[in-house]
């Protein structure tokens, strides 16, 4: 199959290596700045247009759209216009996204919304012990994702890309990072309510932290905290259950579970994987979605 790769940021190059890990196939690339394509080209040996027209006449079998939030819809819409699949980053806007989803019903085509963390081992083990009531029947939790804005693309100004732009904050995309894997596992959610503040003196027009209380479908109350003023990057959490505690951290790819049948803690690690310079998660979860 020919992937073509719409927007070569971060994200962009990421998709690039897990494709040719995966020997799936040739891959091309689009994306409107010189410096990007002209690294994509030099690093990984793919060929690369400035012009989206340019690359669509490639005729492409697949579309992997990496581009900022706010213009996903558009290259989805192409997409699904011209009989082509797609795989999209995470969104954080809903306009047209109806229209979207009642356009997949007819085409025939594959449309794939990402939903990395569902890949996660350290994931996969907490929806384990969930779905086999280990720890009883969930009554609260409390989860934390942070990290402090300027280190996610290092690389660049933090004011420069979208994270920092109020239409698709950082912690807008966190809330449905989060939200991915922890309505997976628990279900969905019924009642939000939130409070969230700029209490840093980043130069952005975005809220930096978010305190949200969320009732689940199924009853249980949790606690969920997004950031991007955390010095120390985050990821982790507590389930509270009616017969014992699940605790995690995605940054430290850990979970310890307590059972009240054998009163004790057990401890699950995954072993240590591929980190990219510049990036905080390993690649394999991104490869196995």
């Amino acid at each position: 199959m020919k992937f073509l790769i719409v927007g070569l940021g971060s994200m962009g190059k990421r998709r690039i290596r897990n494709l040719q890990y995966l020997n799936a196939g040739e891959i091309i690339g689009f994306d409107p700045r010189v410096d990007r394509t002209a690294e994509v080209k030099e690093k990984y040996g793919v060929q690369t247009h400035l012009s989206f027209d340019d690359a669509m006449e490639k005729d492409p079998d697949v579309l992997i759209i990496s581009t900022p939030p706010e213009r996903h819809i558009q290259y989805a819409k192409v997409a699904l216009m011209g009989g082509k699949h797609f795989f999209c980053e995470v969104g954080v806007g809903s306009e047209d996204v109806d229209e979207l989803i009642q356009l997949t019903q007819n085409k025939g085509t594959l449309a794939a919304p990402s939903c990395t963390f569902r890949f996660n081992p350290i994931v996969q083990k907490i929806k384990n012990i969930v779905d086999n009531g280990d720890i009883g029947g969930i009554l609260t939790f409390s989860s934390h994702s942070g990290q402090y804005l300027p280190d996610w693309h290092p690389w660049e100004d933090y004011r420069s890309f979208w994270a920092s732009q109020r239409k698709t904050g950082a912690c807008r995309e966190q809330f449905v990072l989060e939200a991915i894997w922890l309505t997976w596992v628990l279900g969905p959610f019924q009642e939000i309510s939130c409070l969230k503040d700029k209490l840093t003196t980043l130069d952005t027009d975005i809220d930096d932290v978010y305190q949200m209380l969320v009732r689940l479908k199924r009853g249980a109350i949790g606690h969920l905290m997004l950031d991007v003023l955390s010095r120390v990057p985050y990821r982790t959490g507590r389930f509270f259950g009616s017969d014992g505690i699940v605790q995690w951290s995605l940054t430290d790819n850990q979970v310890r579970m307590y059972s009240v049948a054998d009163k004790r803690w057990r401890e699950f690690t995954e072993p240590e994987d591929q980190v990219e310079a510049g990036y905080i998660h390993a690649e394999r979860m991104y490869i196995d979605e």
